[in-house]
Order: structure tokens, then C-alpha cells, then sequence
């Protein structure tokens, strides 16, 4: 006769809901910031969700908007002290998060936040282990200003000959990391030099890189957009100085997971 107990379900194998943290720099934006909290807020993700807002000293009521929301989803609100652009807001945001994921969100409508959860499945399958939303990979019925259409095309083109990570919009805002990559990248770019310094860093790194289409209705400067032609030679300037001339030793911190350091990687 058989006396042997049935087998206990462990339950501490099923998966763990993972935490997706948004970092979210404002600037002015008071115009539309009370209507992007209140659907920021009541975003459905597949993941829980956290939400960063990080205030780059607005001369605006945007301040003023954040105190006052009424927030449903865990949230944290940081103040800098005096402007220091959208890279350093966004460096403070990374190392304040507490999520699994982080995603990078700009406080406007300039991009779909619905898209987020398409973007967020390849990390949460275990497919990839950093996403970049694409405006430019689509199927042609995207509408773009020329000019600054023209620029983010130029600047991914010299971004993928000089880090060998071909992309198809290294400029875009909608990125998605594993945070224990992130958050172990020696940032220094304070202005929108963010997107050429992670690319060139993301691309010295043992990653999975997948690019998803998103959708973009890109705003003009009577309506708050803040990049200018001044930007895009800053940009070219930082594609040029983290992919040749910037030390591979001073990219990463100590803590940055092994498994991510490519065989002979020993800069850190």
C-alpha cells in the first residue's frame, strides 16, 4: 500500500507580480498637466505600477497641480531645487524608483500612453531585457514635421554607425528597462543628452534590444515643446564623445549584474 503524501503545491514558485515604475520630468507643463495626471493615474498596466514624478523647478502652476492631485496609484513627487533639465530629472527619477521595470514617460500627449503595456511585454516574458518605442517603424500612415523629422533620423543614423546598435529612433522618449540596468549606469547628460549617452552605454552591455512602433502626435513650441535646433548639434556632440572618446570604465557602477558584462568586458 502506498502511504505516501500527495505533493504540496509550492506556492512560492508562481511568479511574482512585477512593479513597473513611470519616470515622469515636468516642466511647465500646467497647461495640460491636471488632464495627463488623470489618466496617468487610472492607466490599467499588466504589471503593478508606481509613478515618479520628478519637477525640474517649474516657473508655472505645474508645482502647485502635483500637490493637489488627488492620486489614486502609488506615487512619488520629487522637486529639484533650481532647473536642471530633463537628464537630470530623469537620473533622480531612476534612482528613486522601486519598480522591476522602469519606463520613461514625458508629461505630455505627444505620445500614446495606452501603448505602454505593448511595450512592457517583451520585459515582462523574459524576451528583452530593454525596449525602444519606435515613431519610425511603422507603416508609413505616420505624419511627422519635417524638420525635426529629418534631425532624428540623421542623429540615429550617426547613434547606430558609431555604437553598432541599430535602431530605427534612437531620440524617442518611450524607453523600457530592467531597472537593475538602469539604475547601475553612470548617467551624466543633464539636458536631452540622455538618449545618444544610454545608447552608446546600452550598446556596450550584453542586452536583449527590441524596437516596438508607437503611435506620436508631435506638438509645436506654442504648445510647450522645448527642444530646439540647439539641441540637435548638443545631441550630435554627445554621440561623437560617449561612443569615442568617453572611457568604458566610468560607464557602470560595481553593482551592474555580470550577466549583462559581454566576455572581456572588464571595465568595471
Amino acid at each position: 500500500m502506498n502511504t505516501a503524501k500527495p505533493a504540496k503545491t509550492d506556492r512560492k514558485s508562481k511568479s511574482v507580480k512585477l512593479t513597473t515604475s513611470l519616470i515622469i520630468p515636468i516642466y511647465n507643463e500646467g497647461g495640460h498637466l491636471q488632464e495627463f495626471l488623470e489618466k496617468i493615474d487610472l492607466l490599467p498596466l499588466p504589471t503593478d505600477k508606481e509613478l515618479v514624478f520628478v519637477d525640474d523647478f517649474s516657473k508655472d502652476e505645474s508645482r502647485e497641480i502635483l500637490r493637489s492631485f488627488k492620486f489614486k496609484s502609488k506615487h512619488k513627487i520629487l522637486f529639484q531645487e533650481i532647473n536642471q533639465g530633463k537628464g537630470a530629472a530623469l537620473q533622480r527619477g531612476f534612482l528613486a524608483a522601486t519598480g522591476d521595470i522602469i519606463l520613461v514617460q514625458d508629461a505630455d500627449f505627444e505620445y500614446d500612453m495606452e501603448e505602454i503595456p505593448a511595450l512592457l511585454e517583451p520585459l515582462i516574458s523574459g524576451k528583452a531585457d530593454i525596449v525602444f518605442g519606435s515613431r519610425f517603424k511603422k507603416d508609413g500612415r505616420q505624419v511627422h514635421r519635417t524638420f525635426h523629422y529629418l534631425v532624428n533620423r540623421i542623429l540615429t543614423i550617426f547613434s547606430n554607425f558609431l555604437s553598432g546598435l541599430y535602431l530605427t529612433d534612437m531620440e524617442t522618449c518611450y524607453k523600457v528597462f530592467r531597472s537593475e540596468i538602469i539604475q547601475n549606469i553612470n548617467l551624466e547628460s543633464n539636458r536631452f543628452g540622455f538618449e545618444p549617452e544610454i545608447t552608446a552605454k546600452v550598446a556596450r552591455l550584453k542586452v536583449r534590444v527590441q524596437e516596438y512602433p508607437i503611435s506620436y502626435y508631435p506638438r509645436n513650441y506654442l504648445e510647450g515643446k522645448k527642444i530646439t535646433w540647439k539641441d540637435g548639434f548638443a545631441a550630435l556632440r554627445h554621440i561623437f564623445y560617449f561612443n569615442l572618446i568617453a572611457s568604458n570604465q566610468h560607464f557602470f557602477k560595481k553593482d551592474m549584474p555580470k550577466k549583462y558584462i559581454p566576455i572581456g568586458g572588464n571595465w568595471l
